[in-house]
């Protein structure tokens, strides 16, 4: 919405007072306190499934030591591209929320 069509419908709320000198971003924030929409800010959405996520890399990685040290190079293989499809998880859910 352009910043004309919120003054419009902020005067047709009523109780916002100094639609006409307000910005949109200020308008904004007045519709949404007027209208009852609260901002879902602070805590990422997805924080404890990133934790998870992360807890899984460490164990692997420490499996994928494990296998160096044996010298099973397929193994290393393997695991190495697990934790890189987890990193890029983490990555894309802190992206997200």
């Amino acid at each position: 919405m352009t910043a004309k069509e919120l003054r419009e419908y902020g005067l047709v709320l009523g109780n916002i007072v100094g639609v006409h000198s307000m910005n949109k971003e200020e308008l904004l924030k007045a519709i949404k306190e007027a209208i009852g929409i609260t901002d879902e800010s602070g805590d990422k959405l997805f924080a404890k499934e990133i934790a998870k996520v992360k807890v899984e890399i460490r164990s692997l990685k420490a499996g994928r030591d494990k296998a160096r040290e044996d010298g099973d190079k397929k193994q290393v293989e393997i695991l190495r591209k697990r934790i890189g499809r987890l990193k890029k998880k983490t990555r894309r859910l802190s992206a997200a929320g």
